[in-house]
Formats: structure tokens, sequence, C-alpha cells
């Protein structure tokens, strides 16, 4: 179990100082919202630019955004070395993947608690990750919502089943409880903000979260 804490819970105005102490993690998740797609507005690519130098972890960064396209270059520029974006704000994910690749990142997809694993059946192959949204996306510190495990199985088997090679992300609510059973389910990657970032010992509450 790789562990991503998201500085969306950080305090912002010690950013550097924030994720020097989950240097332990594997992963930085990385949440843009652009006030459009999702009803809050963060960072932008001079702030990944800025992180950038302080952290050899990957930066996985989640483009809750519309049009997230015209983004990919500045994000890459930035250091980001992987990129995931909303199935639900695409014309042609497909395509979106490709391009991706082709700019030398890998490419994940997130689904909102709303929308189907069958919506993105058919580009799991090329996937690199599965970003399942366990809240509504756009706010830190919601409840994990349990119907979310069902999705985790459900991509955990196809994975299986076809011999695809995309890690199954899963970001919201996540505390050592829940980790638990979305580990259970078949995760490979957690997110975790609030748990993690609200607490003074954070490298203790890492290893609750990778169990």
């Amino acid at each position: 179990m790789r562990v991503a804490p998201s500085i969306l819970s950080a305090d912002f105005g010690n950013l550097k100082e924030e994720i020097l102490t989950v240097q332990e993690a594997e992963w930085l998740h990385i949440d843009v919202m652009d006030g459009h797609f999702v009803p809050n507005i963060t960072i932008g690519p001079l702030v990944v630019k800025a992180l950038r130098p302080h952290s050899k972890q990957v930066f996985d960064t989640h483009l809750m955004i519309s049009e997230p396209e015209k983004y990919f270059d500045p994000f890459i520029e930035a250091g980001s070395d992987q990129i995931t974006f909303h199935v639900e704000t695409v014309e042609n994910p497909a395509s979106v993947i490709d391009t991706l690749h082709e700019k030398g990142v890998k490419a994940g997809i997130s689904i909102k608690p709303k929308t189907p694993v069958a919506e993105i059946g058919q580009f799991l192959e090329k996937l690199d990750l599965v970003l399942v949204m366990s809240v509504e996306p756009g706010f830190g510190g919601q409840a994990f919502m349990p119907e979310s495990l069902e999705k985790i199985q459900t991509l955990k088997r196809i994975k299986d089943e076809k011999g695809y090679h995309f890690d199954i992300v899963v970001d919201g609510g996540i505390n050592d409880e829940t980790a638990k059973l979305c580990k259970k389910a078949g995760a490979d990657v957690m997110v975790a903000g609030s748990f993690i970032f609200k607490s003074e010992d954070r490298s203790a509450r890492i290893d609750e979260v990778r169990g």
C-alpha cells in the first residue's frame, strides 16, 4: 500500500515545511480546482514548480478542472510526474490518455461517486491509474462514502482478469479504518489529507494508512 498525502489539507502559509513532514510517503497528491468543474479554487502550476525542488516524491497531480488538456504542459513543466483528469470533463478520453503518454507522464482517470466504472471500462488498458473519488470532489475533510468499495472491487476484478497494470487510487475520507476497507477491496494507493496533516505525528498517521 502506497500513501499520497494531499496538500489540500496542509497549511498553505508554510507549504514547503508541510511537505517536508510527509517525505516518507511515496506520492504527494496535488489537487487542482478551477471553481468551475468543482465549487472551489486551489492552486496552479507555479505552486507545483515552487515545491518540486523540495521533494523527490511522485507528484500526483489531480486536475479537477474543465478543459484539462489546456493545462497539461504547464503542470508537466512544473514537475508533475503523473496527471489525472476527470472522465466527465473530456470528449475523447482515449486521445487525452495518449497525449499524456506522448508528453512523458503517467495518465490517470478519476471518477466521481455517481460515475460508474463501466463508463471508463474501454480505457482501462491504457491507464496508469484510476482514481476513485470516495467523496464528492471539491473540498477536503468529507466523510468516506462506503459505496466506493464496490467500485474498487470491480476495478480490482477487471485488473486481475485482464492483466492490466493500472493503480487503483482512492481519495476522500481516508483514515486508518477506511484505508483498511479499501485495501481489502483491492486498492493500491491511499490519498489522505486531513487525517495526516491535522495530526502532529504525521509519520505515525502515514504508517496507519499504509497498514
